[in-house]
């Protein structure tokens, strides 16, 4: 979801719902954009390394979501 900032500080704001905490901000859409891949990659590492330490013989697996009603590419 991307919104326009207020009239008067301009800019853009970003999330993504399918993140829990993933937000960007920047004076265009394009750098608003880049910010919240930033902030989602960054979220699904420091998960990904919490679960490692509490389950180490937890397996990972890739996966790809289609173009099916995702809002956020990562």
């Amino acid at each position: 979801i991307v919104r326009s900032g207020e009239p008067e500080e301009g800019g853009y704001w970003a999330t993504c719902l399918e993140v829990p905490g993933a937000n960007g901000q920047g004076e265009t859409r394009e750098a608003c954009l880049a910010d919240l891949v930033s902030a989602a990659r960054l979220l699904i590492e420091l998960e990904r390394e919490e679960i490692r330490k509490m389950t180490p013989e937890a397996e990972e697996v890739l996966i790809a979501l289609g173009s099916g009603g995702s809002c956020c590419t990562i």
